[in-house]
């Protein structure tokens, strides 16, 4: 009788001060306070493999376990930054059963770093990402993603500084990893990547010496064999092969099977269901024999992309302002197929 009295009270004193309670704990931000204070062992997977390095063809964790990164890419958070936010990186992490976010950062296109846009908000809203990253136990890829510059060079001081503040911020994380161009395109040559790789990765080197960092390759990151053959000299580097199911297809599979079978350590930063326009028709089947590709070699890899952007690549049909929490309705039919998929994995 005397602990149902105690339980009594305490709940007419909670009743009685629930206005007076700040919105913080009204909006259940007790919740995330504990969340952030001890994200559950099973699903903080950065305590559970620390740092990773690169071992052979993929990658490696603290205890020299191979360890597969699967992931999504955002959008261009110039565009899309609604969904860099707590709740929806622990959506991918808890119901999409994925390990990894990519944030794609535009450097030439509308608004872009290198283009009119807040080098200062973007730069906010990258450190952001990282630190949900880092909060929820995930591995962040922070993209450098040239695409209408084609070759990197072009804003090559701007990703010198990017880099070496980047680098500087996230020295002691051990969840980072710097993709430092995306797609190399049009007159873009391996050369030409190289040489602008060798002034990025020292940058890089000088605070963050261990962090894994992905090269694009040519022809939108499709030309792995180049760098097959003349790889780059530095410890800890991956090479990234992009691919859009509904266009490449046998060709390319080989070309990874491949260049994975000389010993070239490669990502697939970044792929898609459907053309390589991010749009059209999804190729199911296509995608399938990738996935089952990537599975044998243990290929880690991004989707394309987290946005409720009116085109076949984006997993949120067009309309959803849910940015968290999608209910498979919420879902584009490329969306909901990657997430099957990722929750039909092992984590």
């Amino acid at each position: 009788m005397k602990k149902y009295i105690q339980i009594l009270l305490f709940g007419t004193a909670l009743f009685v001060l629930f206005p007076f309670l700040g919105n913080d704990f009204r909006n259940g931000a007790w919740g995330r306070e504990e969340a952030k204070a001890g994200v559950l062992a099973d699903s903080n997977l950065v305590t559970l493999h620390g740092a990773l390095r690169v071992e052979g063809t993929g990658l490696a964790d603290q205890n020299g376990e191979p360890i597969r990164l699967k992931g999504m890419s955002t959008h261009g958070i110039a565009w899309f930054p609604e969904y860099i936010n707590y709740e929806a990186f622990r959506t991918l992490r808890d119901d999409w059963k994925t390990n990894c976010v990519r944030l794609a950062m535009y450097t030439e296109e509308y608004n872009g770093y290198c283009s009119g846009g807040s080098q200062e908000e973007l730069k906010a809203l990258v450190k952001k990402g990282v630190d949900l990253g880092t909060e929820l136990g995930m591995y962040v890829i922070i993209d450098w993603h040239i695409l209408s510059d084609s070759d990197p060079n072009i804003h090559k001081e701007d990703a010198i500084a990017f880099f070496e503040e980047m680098s500087q911020y996230c020295k002691n994380h051990n969840n980072v990893i710097y993709e430092i161009c995306n797609e190399p395109n049009g007159y873009a040559t391996w050369d030409s990547i190289k040489r602008y790789a060798r002034e990025v990765i020292p940058v890089i080197r000088a605070n963050d010496p261990d962090g894994v960092i992905l090269v694009g390759t040519p022809t939108w990151s499709q030309e792995i064999q180049m760098a097959a053959e003349d790889p780059l000299e530095y410890e800890n580097i991956m090479y990234t092969l992009h691919f859009y199911a509904a266009t490449h297809t046998d060709w390319l599979r080989v070309r990874l099977e491949e260049c994975v079978q000389q010993g070239l350590p490669v990502f697939v930063s970044e792929f898609g269901l459907c053309d390589a326009s991010g749009n059209g028709q999804n190729d199911f089947a296509q995608a399938e024999q990738w996935m089952a590709l990537l599975e044998t070699y243990q290929v880690s890899c991004c989707g394309w992309n987290l946005a409720n952007k009116e085109e076949s690549s984006s997993v949120i049909v067009a309309g959803c302002e849910k940015t968290s929490g999608w209910a498979q309705e919420d879902l584009s039919e490329g969306g909901q197929w990657l997430r099957n998929y990722y929750r039909s994995l092992d984590r």
